[in-house]
């Protein structure tokens, strides 16, 4: 696949996680534990909050959104994978890499965007709870659901178009486990301009946004808890938050501590890569159960129903 002759590619070679020669057997079996775990834990998440009429609420129906997206999120590029490290086929198609860092960012992007709607459902729920009923009613949490999905969608077929229009003429082997867009465009034979202005508002900009909405919607509820006058009142309020907090700091931390120290970001990011890959995506079932006695006891419903009909 010379430039001379100009072959355009139709396949690429996942080279895999840079420096882990050697480690396949223990790479295989981690993250195939990690994988079931997650699948394991949001599919009982997500059968939990549908099966029990008292977790119909848009803070659960927001969840189970979230629980949709952290059963896609790995499943993108945990299967390829582990396909090869078992010693399988590591050539992807075009279209199999056109798939995957599409997924990957539709699926990114509405985890980013449906932390920010969960952040608003909760200013709502604890500064406004007389009319949260009425605010956060049926058609409006639809509207939002289905606007975070939709606006994840344009984001993934921009960056995805704009990655896959460009020329790849000569060599196909990306030096990832994953066909990520920075990866395979630096394969690309053509100027990158474009998509490097653009992936740095839609990845950069804005994220930051979303973020600083969110904290703006921390500082108003740690407001309103402060003014609270029932202790009781203020230890509900905070709990409710408390695991929305630790989803948002799995999602941004990471993001954060890439942006903000650039001089490791050689070395972090593919560590972290695989964090927001594989362990947040297993860790958020586990941080909204951990807390949560409404979720632990429609677990505990599933449970016995699975129990009965067996």
């Amino acid at each position: 696949m010379g430039l001379a002759n100009h072959t355009m590619v139709t396949h690429f070679i996942l080279r895999g996680i840079p420096n882990t020669d050697g480690l396949q057997t223990i790479l295989f079996f981690t993250f195939l534990a990690f994988y079931l775990c997650t699948l394991l834990g949001n599919l009982l998440i997500f059968s939990a909050i549908l099966g029990d009429p008292r977790l119909h609420t848009p803070m659960y129906f927001f969840l189970c959104n979230l629980a949709v997206v952290d059963l896609g999120i790995p499943s993108v590029s945990i299967p390829k994978f582990l396909a090869i490290l078992s010693g399988q086929n590591n050539v992807i198609s075009l279209g199999g890499c056109m798939a995957q860092a599409f997924f990957y960012h539709f699926l990114g992007s509405t985890e980013c965007l449906l932390c920010t709607v969960m952040a608003f459902d909760r200013y709502v729920a604890i500064c406004h709870p007389l009319r949260y009923l009425l605010i956060m009613n049926r058609r409006v949490c639809t509207l939002l659901a289905t606007g975070t999905w939709i606006c994840s969608s344009f984001h993934a077929t921009i960056l995805a178009s704009l990655t896959f229009t460009l020329p790849y003429c000569g060599s196909n082997v990306v030096d990832y486990f994953f066909c990520d867009i920075f990866p395979v465009a630096k394969l690309a034979c053509g100027d990158t301009y474009i998509l490097e202005t653009v992936s740095f508002t839609n990845i950069g900009v804005v994220p930051m946004i979303c973020f600083s909405l969110i904290l703006v919607s921390y500082i108003r509820i740690a407001y309103c808890i402060l003014k609270m006058n029932a202790g009781e009142g203020r230890r509900k309020a905070a709990s409710t938050c408390a695991s929305h907090l630790a989803v948002v700091t799995l999602f941004f931390g990471p993001c954060a501590l890439i942006y903000t120290q650039p001089q490791l970001s050689e070395v972090l990011v593919t560590p972290l890569d695989v964090f927001g890959n594989v362990v947040t995506p297993m860790l958020n079932p586990a941080v909204y159960t951990l807390r949560n006695k409404e979720v632990k006891a429609g677990l505990r419903k599933l449970g016995g129903g699975l129990t009965m009909a067996h």
